[in-house]
């Protein structure tokens, strides 16, 4: 069967594709007003009404959170707790900003409602539920036209008896609801319910979203979506618990520099990945980043997500003038409509923009070819905002280049230098379809000796949906304090095991493709949060060792506690090979070089090699400055850079 892995972006929709043994990759615009509609315009243009198996990382359950077009949500909680999501923590996101607000909540005040029922922190019932009072609620209700129902009562992560009870209710009226219990059955209330209400809230979309594509799909097709944890779901279980889904695009593209980069023999890796609206960096060191301690729009979302961190600086980045009279670049996107300036509509100068002014970019083979750029709608507006600052239009380009490299420097020192680990002992992969522009520079102001560009780096996100594995992840509190023996700690696994199983052999992976990896959530008693460490004989010193690379010290003699237990469950999936090369040669062919060009560096304009990627084999270098197309994005590789092809048609470039 034909197989699609396909990506939707702010700007551009992604698509790889497997027919008939041949690999293809295939761009075309989003459409932001309804991306289902890009992604069966590139499906009929694929493969007509065949049916295939297709992956597909989604941004509609991001977009429901980000422009507040989700699901009208009400909350039942317990009574005297309907502020928790107001309240939150105590903590200030900009301590000197005595203008700040904080988004409000998801629900509004008017749509919480508190019932008679209480567990206590053993698991048991000290005020049974007031089933009359929940009958009320639920009238309430459907009189106000809600959509989705989120319930979270205390404790319902040691006895969801109360959760079961108003979700039975519910259900009887069909009122669409998520319980805590089952979306994130740990401790920390205010995440639990936060969890709770962004799955709620966008779950209702999601499902519409997903169902809409499936009813369109040829008989036959069996459709997957990709997860936030570098994992792939059913889509029905993608429907149900919609907040998984949140980054999924971005972790697609994770996923597939960590199994690329493993095949060209690095593990340790920055992920860069810059597309039209923003940019994704990522860290790798061994094994693929995953957190619970992200958010979304200032909102927590505690559910395991590949550690990504995203500023505003893509291709569409628009540059200005701000009140202080200096220059900047984005996070405001020329997205997909009306798009840069060269794209023919657009009136605000982006990055795409400069790179374009600057000879960096070529316009008779962006996108193969297949779409005009319209340099000469360029110079009226450079000249009119180079005037602004008194500058060369040159000047200009590379100052909006310069200041665009230093938003996604800071943003790589985040999750490098930040978090005690050296950018120079990494390898910079860059892919999305303006990375490799980029890449090169970034390398240079961070010392990282070298960047890795894979083949077709515009749709990597694509390829890594169809490189993951099914992953399901489990979690439950324990909060063990005292000693305890590995055997009755491995013996707590077991209904999450069971679970587990039972959930993979039902998405239909054999038992012999299934494997299980065990966590613990571990903190020194005392403490306030926890490091997730792997579950074996030397879980301890592990957590000890941690505790010291993160923190710079660790305490031997402190007792510590086991908060949570996770269980990661991993269904094995039928993956494409990559063709590795074995003739290796020096000499470059005729058809790999196109041309050359006149570009700027450091404000020189120099003459530039122009090659054409598809044409390049293993073991050609090539020295800077050198431009290098291919269907899905282009690379820029300055003066003082040399380019060496590896036997998967990588672009090796050393500083």
């Amino acid at each position: 069967m034909i197989i699609i892995g396909i990506d939707t972006g702010g700007t551009f929709t992604d698509f790889i594709f497997k027919k008939e043994g041949e690999w293809g990759v295939y761009k075309l615009l989003s459409s932001p007003e309804n991306p289902a509609l890009a992604v069966f315009e590139g499906i009929e243009y694929i493969i007509g009404n065949k049916p295939a198996n297709i992956t597909h990382g989604s941004t509609v359950a991001t977009n429901a959170i980000l422009e507040k077009k989700g699901a009208k949500t009400a909350l039942i909680i317990n009574r005297g707790f309907e502020d928790i999501i107001d309240i939150g923590r105590q903590n200030r996101k900009r301590l000197y900003d005595l203008y700040y607000k904080k988004n409000p909540p998801l629900v509004p005040q008017s749509l919480r409602y508190g019932v008679k029922c209480r567990i206590n922190s053993d698991g048991h019932v000290v005020e049974d539920i007031d089933i009359s009072q929940v009958k009320d609620v639920i009238s309430k209700l459907k009189e106000k036209g809600v959509e989705s129902v989120a319930v979270c009562f205390l404790f319902s992560f040691l006895n969801n008896e109360h959760e079961k009870v108003v979700g039975d209710l519910l259900e009887k009226e069909k009122i669409h609801f998520c319980l805590s219990s089952e979306i994130l059955p740990e401790f920390r209330e205010y995440e639990r319910v936060s969890t709770t209400v962004i799955n709620a809230y966008v779950s209702p979309k999601m499902d519409k979203y997903i169902k809409y594509i499936k009813d369109n799909l040829a008989p036959g097709s069996k459709l997957r979506i990709m997860q936030s944890n570098g994992g792939v779901i059913s889509a029905e279980m993608a429907m149900k618990e919609s907040v998984r889904t949140i980054l999924s695009g971005p972790a697609g593209g994770v996923v597939g520099a960590f199994e690329i980069g493993k095949m060209a023999g690095f593990s340790k890796l920055i992920t860069f990945d810059m597309g039209g609206t923003s940019t994704d960096v990522s860290l790798i060191d061994g094994e693929l980043p995953l957190t619970v301690e992200s958010e979304i729009d200032g909102f927590p979302v505690k559910v395991p997500i590949i550690h990504i961190h995203t500023v505003g600086a893509g291709g569409g980045s628009i540059a200005y003038k701000d009140e202080g009279g200096a220059l900047r670049v984005g996070p405001i996107s020329a997205g997909a409509d009306p798009g840069p300036i060269c794209y023919g509509k657009g009136m605000d100068i982006t990055v795409t923009d400069a790179n374009l002014y600057l000879g960096r970019l070529i316009p008779d083979y962006f996108l193969g070819g297949n779409m005009k750029l319209h340099k000469d709608r360029l110079d009226p507006y450079f000249e009119r905002l180079a005037r602004k600052f008194n500058i060369s239009e040159i000047e200009l380009a590379e100052g909006i280049l310069q200041v665009a490299n230093a938003n996604m420097e800071r943003a790589i020192r985040v999750i490098s230098v930040e978090k005690g680990y050296n950018p120079s002992e990494f390898t910079l992969i860059s892919f999305g379809g303006a990375g490799g522009m980029h890449a090169v520079f970034l390398a240079k102001l961070l010392s990282i000796p070298r960047v890795l560009i894979p083949k077709n780096p515009g749709i990597l996100s694509a390829i890594g949906m169809i490189l993951s594995d099914i992953i399901k992840d489990y979690s439950k509190t324990v909060m063990i304090k005292e000693e305890t023996t590995f055997d009755y700690i491995d013996s707590l696994f077991d209904e999450l095991r069971n679970t587990a199983i039972k959930d993979l052999l039902n998405e239909g992976v054999s038992k012999e493709n299934i494997s299980l990896d065990l966590y613990l959530d571990m903190r020194y008693c005392g403490q306030s949060y926890e490091i997730i460490v792997p579950f074996n004989k030397d879980y301890k010193d592990t957590f000890h060792k941690e505790h010291e690379r993160l923190y710079g010290y660790a305490n031997y003699d402190k007792p510590v506690e086991i908060v949570n237990i996770r269980l990661r469950a991993k269904g094995k999936m039928e993956k494409p090979v990559f063709e590795k090369r074995t003739q290796k040669t020096d000499k470059i062919s005729d058809k790999a070089i196109i041309d050359k060009t006149e570009a700027f560096f450091d404000g020189k304009k120099i003459n530039t090699m122009i090659f054409n990627r598809d044409y390049l084999q293993y073991g050609n270098k090539i020295e800077g400055p050198a431009i290098i197309v291919e269907y899905s994005s282009t690379t820029v590789v300055p003066p003082e850079s040399l380019i060496e092809i590896d036997e998967y048609g990588n672009l090796l470039i050393t500083i």
